[in-house]
């Protein structure tokens, strides 16, 4: 219980910092949202996965990811949005959601191999920095 009121309170020192620097030097809202937030509040399911994973748990790893971002997409945007209404620019969003459709389809590919990352899987984090990098450059 004391690690995870830990985990809790240093997610939230870490991003609370991340954002605020991040958003010092510059840095949009969007791009602080999809890079330092997002990696922030994953560190709990990092955890949690590694851990499962080590001690043969796979089926535990896989469900916490798939279980969380199904989770996030829902129940926190749905929840933010109860209460009060999102906007956003349909363009950017498109960019970020074929983004989204595309990762998610290629890991549901690099899943079909028992325990084996090959290149293709590597593929996975190729696609992901180069979003990240176009994120970065588009400001």
């Amino acid at each position: 219980m004391v690690g995870l009121g830990l985990l809790v309170l240093g997610g939230k020192v870490f991003v609370d910092g991340a954002v605020g620097v991040a958003l010092g030097v510059g840095m949009s809202e969007r791009l602080v949202g999809l890079t330092i937030v997002a990696v922030g509040t994953s560190l709990p399911e990092l955890a949690t996965s590694v851990i499962a994973a080590l001690r043969g748990h796979s089926a535990i790893a896989v469900g916490n990811v798939v279980g969380s971002n199904i989770f996030n997409v829902l129940i926190i945007l749905g929840g933010a949005a109860l209460a009060r209404p999102l906007a956003g620019s349909p363009g950017t969003m498109a960019v970020d959601l074929i983004a989204l459709g595309a990762l998610t389809a290629s890991a549901a590919v690099a899943m079909r191999t028992e325990r084996v990352l090959g290149r293709a899987e590597d593929a996975l984090l190729v696609m992901y920095v180069t979003f990240l990098v176009a994120l970065i450059l588009a400001g």
